[in-house]
């Protein structure tokens, strides 16, 4: 039996903690990096193993992260010290009331469909150079997210073969949780798509089903290709559009990435309750479209902004009104 206190110990039940998550459908990346890290700083500081002297050096080291970071990081550590805690009663496990307070949530900036019209504006502007699809590329990934309420790790992986111009509807592949989905495009979505695919596939870029639908075009140093975009980069790009087009929210601040996905939520929602439908019951049918587990995290997307209180108010209204009177 290997030692708990050898070098290797701390890896192998960091290895048997990542699988273990992953049987269950979670992907783990980021979890597994953070503990990789920590087995990487116990080891640089003469440890065998992860002690409360080691677990307090680390915390002060990741001081340089934001609040929120470090309490995520902290409990995953925490997580991973109670898996181990089954076969190695002894082991340390930090406790929860030392960790660091995460930074309160904060909240999205709804984007209305005026808004949406000057981002697309300013997409349309957006300089084009000889060999770039860049208005049309920001011009779809605006419609995408908007009216499909797509992530954004959702957005840059599409592929051409994931476009069914027939059917209008577009294969979500592998996302969070290792599902799939088809999700259709509403008309006026289908019809971007098809204005988008003609321009795309005029090009000499890469047209293989393979290739990303979005992406961005280099031509320098006789090097020329059509590339998907990065995290960073479609973040940065978006960040951009929306200073462009100088869409900010009722207190000043400007919309994150994220933001689109809230906005959709919000959107159905408002919709659903202008045409008299019953909400509880489309609930399921958007945490489906949306490729959520349950209604539980499409609730998380569903803020009350005031046109739509004032919606459930007026209903609220007319059903029980004459039983407060």
């Amino acid at each position: 039996m290997r030692d708990r206190k050898s070098p290797d110990a701390l890896a192998a039940a960091i290895d048997r903690f990542v699988t273990h998550q992953r049987v269950f459908g979670c992907r783990y990346i980021h979890q597994e990096s953070v503990l990789k890290r920590l087995q990487r700083f116990v080891a640089q500081q003469c440890g065998t193993d992860l002690s409360d002297s080691a677990y307090e050096r680390w915390c002060r080291f990741e001081r340089r992260l934001s609040p929120t970071t470090r309490h995520l990081n902290q409990l995953t550590v925490h997580k991973f010290c109670r898996f181990r805690q089954r076969d190695e009663p002894q082991c340390f496990v930090p406790d929860l009331a030392g960790f660091t307070r995460p930074r309160p949530y904060r909240s999205p900036v709804i984007i209305t469909p005026k808004q949406i019209v000057s981002l697309l504006r300013a997409a349309d502007a957006l300089s084009p150079s000889q060999y770039s699809l860049r208005p049309a590329v920001m011009r779809m990934a605006v419609v995408l997210l908007y009216t499909c309420g797509l992530r954004r790790a959702e957005l840059i992986r599409l592929q051409l073969a994931d476009v069914d111009t027939k059917h209008g509807v577009l294969h979500i592949r592998d996302t969070k949780f290792h599902k799939s989905r088809w999700i259709p495009l509403s008309p006026d979505g289908r019809a971007e798509l098809g204005r988008y695919l003609h321009q795309r596939l005029k090009r000499t870029h890469d047209l293989q089903p393979s290739a990303p639908l979005l992406g961005n075009s280099i031509h320098a140093y006789g090097h020329r290709g059509w590339h998907a975009f990065s995290t960073i980069g479609i973040s940065r790009a978006m960040r951009t559009l929306i200073a462009l087009a100088r869409v900010r929210g009722p207190d000043g601040r400007r919309p994150r990435m994220h933001d689109f996905r809230h906005s959709f939520a919000v959107q159905v929602l408002s919709r659903c309750y202008h045409k008299g439908g019953d909400v509880q019951t489309q609930l399921p049918k958007l945490a489906l479209y949306m490729g959520h587990v349950s209604i539980v995290s499409t609730a998380h997307y569903l803020h009350f902004i005031p046109e739509v209180a004032s919606l459930a108010s007026e209903r609220f209204g007319r059903h029980y009104a004459c039983i407060i009177q």
